[in-house]
């Protein structure tokens, strides 16, 4: 399904109404549409398979080591409050018979940020992309994320982050992992 600029633009035209503004006002009167624009860039994602960016690939001519990506910037919305949230991104495999291209991995991260997501299950799908999409011996994702719904309401911490991790294969063995994280920590 489409993203209907139209309809989001009647939506915040009503939202607007409903907290006791005035949608026509000079102020707001472009709101609606810059809200579309905004819209169709925060969930572009919809509808594309993340595991279309790993379909070039190259045999590993024997390299098996782990690969890791760190610092992958992303910026998601929370499907609960529709709120953003930003952080980033370690990527780490240990390829099975192929690699891929290092750009491909924050391809797939943005595909699936670009969602009305959950922190949690972003990291789960990311996993999920690349198992299916390079058939790896390992895959870890780490993310560390500031949520607006955590620091602009409720308890309003303004300062704290969430971290969320998801593991498959080797990388789910503890001092597998432990190596992987120690990477991820290193200065660089």
């Amino acid at each position: 399904m489409a993203i209907d600029p139209g309809r989001i633009e009647a939506a915040v035209a009503e939202l607007l109404s409903a907290i006791g503004e005035d949608p026509a006002r000079p102020g707001l009167v472009d709101t609606p549409r810059r809200v579309a624009e905004a819209y169709g860039e925060f969930f572009e994602g919809l509808g594309v398979n993340p595991v279309d960016h790993l379909r070039e690939t190259v045999p590993t001519e024997g390299t098996g080591e782990l690969v890791l990506l760190r610092d992958i910037e992303f910026r998601s919305i929370c499907e609960h409050h529709l709120l953003p949230f930003r952080g980033v991104a370690h990527v780490a495999y240990v390829p099975g018979d192929r690699i891929v291209g290092l750009g491909k991995l924050p391809r797939v991260v943005e595909t699936l940020a670009s969602r009305p997501q959950l922190q949690e299950r972003l990291g789960e799908e990311i996993a999920d992309a690349l198992t299916e999409g390079l058939d790896p011996r390992g895959v870890l994702v780490v993310l560390d994320a500031v949520h607006g719904c955590v620091w602009a309401r409720g308890t309003r911490q303004a300062r704290s982050s969430t971290v969320t991790v998801a593991s498959r294969g080797v990388l789910s063995d503890p001092v597998q992992r432990a190596e992987a994280m120690a990477l991820i920590g290193s200065p660089g």
